[in-house]
């Protein structure tokens, strides 16, 4: 059937509303009995963690996808890259975690290793072919040898497996490099003797040389040459391997051969080995018939295959099963409505309850943390820790720095913050704080200050606020003051040297600590803080202590070790507390919602969810609105 130009305008013109009610559409929410409310995915929708094309067991271009939602890297997803007709693979072992490197075989055989499980996947017969359970966790390098062999290094521990496809035989090494860090070896390779060399990081890198035949390892770098960052190494086409102590311009390359290595100072030639693997951001286009990927958007279900040859593009859709994308929090916007972010894949969502409609756009990044001042929105970024402000009422224009866009980039704190945690809108309605964990091998976060009049902002780093920890929770107090509450934890990647998380007050405007205690023994976390009546003020630590603190007196007032409620929700952006209509305070429980009672500090359950609570949370308009795995809910006061 041949279709008129007015007809082809006619579809397409549909199409395009079809795709604009997708991303702008109508749903109902479900009741789920006891008060509680489902209105939703937030992002309805996967993120790719590595892509290969490669054949099946017919000769057809197929294209294979680690799927990603919330429940972290759950299936295989296998495209006809003709038809878009899809298969989707389970995983033979326990969903957790997620592929952070994958390698397409010699043999056409896919693997990768996450959650302690080592998977073959054989695209001929369309099935797992071998599973075993591996040293944790997950890997971070993967590399093929001249025999075949498929070889892994696992995050954290530096532990090392093979595989070999021909006998079958899997070995598992174990850690073979021990760091008081959690370790990340981004890259591995094998010279033709068979001999093993890993480059890791973050806090100190660092090049291992392993030697199968006895099980041996050693460190290669000195501990001058050990900075910052992740060393590299890679295979050349002499059969050699050469690396550095940094991925970067900068550092002496090294040659490694039968497990020793020298420096050489300049490498001129680099003439890579092909092999296909990566990190979770692997995209291998390129078919054996000379055809290529050029887009594999998860979002629209769409594939775009070109031949280069002939100049032509084929696209065809095609489809998956989601849970949805992970959703990092929820806030009230000016507009009336609930709003946050998501990641993998970085997205915003906004949910008006009034309409039941919902927007889903692209975001600068993973929007950790918000909060709202006057009529704007703020949002704390991840990676790098950037500080955007949003106006709800003009329209959406894709972030880009030095540009002028809604939401608009503000400033960026990367490395002394990377990983928001919380954004404070202080009450003088100029300034906004921006806290959060610092970058890759960093320990220690420090605090951005931005002034809305004069458009600029400060940053102040640990060593000006408590050394070695960053802020996890942030209060307004009277006077231009602040109450923050630090965190251990470091960096991804970095050392922990503190050994007890404290609080401190700050003064807004000189940024001087006022003061700062250790209040409770052994706390790693101080989770969240809200102020209370009577100008007490609420917290939580380690995700389960409650305790009323006196800013005054400067004291604990009152403590609940164990509430007998398990764990608080709280995600990389805690938003634990909920403060009411009429000041009253709640508390978000993985498995409820508990009120608190001002006179007596008692913690009432005042209803059990019927879904887990992950993450907070807001009231707006007689309801309490949380998130469950990639879902808004709600409970009805």
């Amino acid at each position: 059937m041949m279709f008129s130009r007015f007809q082809k305008f006619i579809v397409f013109h549909l199409f395009s509303v079809f795709l604009v009610f997708l991303m702008s559409s109508h749903v109902r929410s479900q009741d789920l009995g006891r008060g509680f409310f489902d209105h939703g995915v937030t992002t309805p929708c996967s993120n790719e963690r590595g892509i290969v094309a490669t054949v099946d067991g017919n000769g057809r271009d197929v294209v294979l996808v680690w799927l990603f939602d919330h429940r972290g890297s759950y299936a295989l997803l296998m495209i006809d890259a003709e038809t878009g007709k899809s298969q989707q693979f389970s995983l033979p072992f326990p969903l957790g975690d997620a592929v952070y490197s994958s390698l397409l075989s010699s043999k056409n055989k896919f693997y990768t290793l996450f959650n302690k499980n080592f998977v073959e996947f054989d695209p001929v017969k369309r099935a797992f072919t071998f599973c075993r359970k591996a040293f944790p966790s997950d890997a971070m390098g993967m590399a093929e040898d001249d025999h075949g062999v498929i070889w892994a290094v696992t995050y954290p521990g530096s532990g090392v497996v093979s595989f070999n496809p021909d006998t079958r035989d899997f070995k598992d090494y174990g850690s073979l490099y021990q760091q008081n860090w959690a370790q990340y070896p981004r890259s591995i390779a094998t010279d033709d003797k068979g001999y093993v060399y890993f480059g890791l990081g973050e806090t100190a890198a660092q090049i291992v040389a392993f030697d199968p035949f006895t099980g041996k390892a050693k460190p290669i770098l000195e501990d001058s040459e050990r900075k910052k960052g992740s060393a590299f190494v890679y295979r050349d086409l002499d059969g050699k391997v050469y690396g550095k102590s940094s991925r970067g311009e900068d550092g002496i390359w090294y040659e490694f051969y039968k497990g020793e290595g020298h420096k050489i100072g300049k490498h001129h030639t680099v003439n890579i080995k092909p092999i296909i693997t990566g990190d979770q951001g692997l995209c291998y286009r390129d078919f054996r018939d000379g055809k290529r990927i050029k887009v594999l958007d998860l979002l629209e279900r769409k594939l775009v295959v070109e031949d280069t040859k002939m100049k032509t593009s084929r696209e065809v859709s095609f489809d998956y099963a989601s849970d949805g994308g992970w959703t990092m929090g929820v806030g009230a916007s000016p507009d009336g409505k609930l709003c946050g972010g998501t990641s993998f894949p970085m997205r915003f969502f906004s949910f008006d309850p009034k309409t039941g409609s919902w927007q889903n756009l692209p975001a600068f990044g993973q929007f950790n943390a918000l909060a709202r001042q006057g009529d704007r929105i703020y949002f704390g970024s991840y990676g790098g820790g950037c500080l955007l402000e949003w106006d709800p009422s003009k329209p959406w224009v894709n972030t880009r720095k030095e540009a002028k866009t809604n939401p608009q980039f503000l400033a960026m704190a990367t490395p002394v913050i990377n990983r928001p945690q919380r954004v404070l809108a202080c009450p003088d309605d100029n300034t906004i704080v921006l806290s959060g964990t610092p970058g890759y091998g960093y320990t220690g976060g420090g605090l951005l200050f931005w002034d809305r009049g004069k458009k600029n902002y400060t940053l102040v780093q640990d060593s000006a606020i408590i050394l070695d920890q960053s802020t996890m929770s942030l209060v307004a107090l009277p006077g231009g003051k602040i109450l923050g509450g630090t965190t251990t934890g470091p960096g991804t990647g970095g050392e922990k040297k503190a050994k007890e998380a404290a609080l401190y007050i700050m003064e807004i405007g000189s940024k001087k600590i006022e003061w700062h205690e250790t209040i409770l023994p052994g706390i790693q976390d101080y989770s969240d803080l809200c102020l209370g009546p009577d100008g007490l003020i609420y917290g939580i630590a380690d995700f389960k202590k409650f305790f009323v603190f006196d800013p005054v007196k400067r004291k604990v007032v009152y403590l609940q070790e164990e509430s007998g409620f398990g764990r608080t929700a709280g995600s990389q952006s805690p938003r634990i507390f909920v403060s009411g209509p009429e000041n009253e305070v709640y508390i978000l429980y993985f498995k409820g919602i508990v009120k608190v009672d001002p006179k007596t500090y008692k913690l009432t359950m005042i209803a059990e969810s019927p879904v887990p609570i992950h993450t907070g949370g807001v009231y707006l308009d007689g309801r309490i609105y949380f998130i469950s795995g990639s879902h808004l809910c709600s409970y009805k006061l």
